[in-house]
Formats: C-alpha cells, sequence, structure tokens
C-alpha cells in the first residue's frame, strides 16, 4: 500500500528538481530553493510519514537555510512544521528569473495520496500550536473582559 503511494509520488516527481528518499516511516521529497544573486542556499524537505493500516499519513515542512556572510562566516537554520511561502527573484539585469511555492510540493503529495484513498492528520506539532494558540487567544479575551471591568465601574 505504502509502496503504491511511494512509486505515485516518484512518477509525478520525475523530470522535475524534487528529489525522493525512503526514510524508516515514509519519505522525504526535498528540492533546492532557487535564490537568485544572494549569498544564500536553502532547501526545502517534505517529510511524510506514513501509517499504512489506517491509510492516513503527516507531512512536515523542514527548511534548511545556509546564508554565507563576509569574511567565510556563515549561519544555519532550520525550521519545523508546516510551512507556506513562495519566493521570486529577478538578476538585476533581468536574465535571470526563479519562482518557488512550497504550495506545490503539498499539492504534489496530497493528490498523489487522495488518488489512491489515503487521509493527511495534522502533524502533532500543529496540533500543539493549534491547542497553545486558542489558550492564548481565551487568555487574552479574558484579560480584555476583566479590564473592561474594572475601567467600566
Amino acid at each position: 500500500m505504502s509502496e503504491t503511494l511511494y512509486a505515485r509520488v516518484r512518477a509525478a516527481t520525475a523530470d522535475t528538481s524534487y528529489r525522493l528518499q525512503r526514510t524508516g516511516r515514509g519519505f522525504d521529497m526535498t528540492v533546492d530553493v532557487p535564490q537568485v544573486g544572494r549569498n544564500t542556499t536553502q532547501v526545502h524537505t517534505y517529510r511524510v510519514e506514513l501509517h499504512p493500516r489506517e491509510k492516513t499519513f503527516t507531512m512536515t515542512d523542514i527548511i534548511r537555510t545556509q546564508e554565507r556572510g563576509a569574511f567565510g562566516t556563515s549561519s544555519h537554520t532550520v525550521e519545523r512544521g508546516r510551512a507556506g511561502y513562495r519566493t521570486w527573484g529577478r538578476s538585476l539585469d533581468g536574465s535571470e528569473r526563479t519562482s518557488f511555492s512550497s504550495a506545490d510540493g503539498h499539492r504534489l503529495i496530497r493528490g498523489a495520496a487522495q488518488e489512491l484513498g489515503w487521509e493527511e492528520l495534522r502533524p502533532a506539532s500543529e496540533k500543539t500550536a493549534l491547542i497553545a494558540g486558542a489558550i492564548g487567544g481565551l487568555i487574552a479575551v479574558g484579560t480584555l473582559i476583566a479590564c473592561a471591568v474594572v475601567f467600566l465601574l
């Protein structure tokens, strides 16, 4: 079952800049994010964890960025979670144009999965962030109500 999904994604990524690699529980789909005239390289990985018995999967975005500065210095950052972003660029003389949308990779994986009847689940990190955001929102509303009561009395 998971072999069929992997084969479907592999076929969809043929002749593209996406690279597939199997992992212990699924696969990674990786692409270099194009940059024009910068000292930055960025690699976007779509980590897909498969649960064949339930026919479900989770997808986590991993974005690795390396910036090279003056005098040979460099910095590395790694972001994990759900990322939706677009980049585009053009060289100063207009000869080179680039664009990238993280949604393209999401659509590719989701499309192949849906055709085979797989369902996407949210990763645990996204659920945790959603709960933390809801709690923070409730605290903010409670604080506003308390302030309104104090100022109106």
